[in-house]
């Protein structure tokens, strides 16, 4: 009895626990976004977002390391404090976790400003004609100067603001304009 019991609580863990994370949005990666946002895609690539995982490697940006106050000859790539603006997701369920288990959520990707991506995506695909209330309803985040999650990496906090130059300051005017074309889109809606 105590056995059936314990079987029974046991049993409740865990549907609690997929009812607690089937919720979640799931994060997908800038290849699956590539297939309808290929302009996007390709203009993302050319910016250092796309290969800022390579950043905490040893050795990689050493001045600007030493600057910061960091240990230009420190991995950094299992470093939580730099994983959370250098990937994609990162303490999130179905964000990067590592470079070994989701390699595919290195660098900062479409969804690290645009959220995650599997909900919205999935209205995207099934009508090509989406209502852009739709996919917003459903997750989707459209960085503007009022309504920005770029501060949370480009803030205060960072150790390559303010320490690295006293003068810096991020326009996020400047920096929605150069991070990627965003129009004219594949599908209009």
């Amino acid at each position: 009895m105590i056995k059936k019991v314990g079987g029974l609580i046991l049993a409740l863990g865990f549907v609690a626990v997929i009812a607690g994370t089937g919720n979640a949005a799931e994060y997908l990666g800038a290849k699956k976004c590539k297939a309808c946002h290929m302009k996007q895609y390709k203009s993302w690539s050319k910016t250092t977002m796309a290969t800022s995982f390579e950043n905490l490697k040893a050795g990689v940006k050493g001045d600007e390391k030493k600057k910061a106050g960091l240990d230009p000859d420190k991995d950094y790539t299992k470093d939580a404090d730099c994983l959370k603006c250098h990937t994609t997701g990162y303490g999130q369920p179905s964000g990067f976790t590592s470079i070994e288990e989701t390699p595919n959520l290195a660098n900062v990707q479409c969804e690290g400003c645009h959220g995650p991506g599997a909900d919205f995506r999935a209205i995207m695909k099934k009508d090509k004609k989406f209502k852009l209330a739709d996919v917003k309803a459903a997750g989707l985040q459209i960085p503007t100067e009022e309504n920005n999650n770029c501060m949370e990496c480009h803030g205060p906090d960072s150790p390559f603001n303010e320490k690295v130059d006293p003068k810096y300051k991020f326009d996020i005017k400047e920096r929605l304009e150069a991070t990627h074309e965003h129009f004219p889109l594949k599908y209009e809606h």
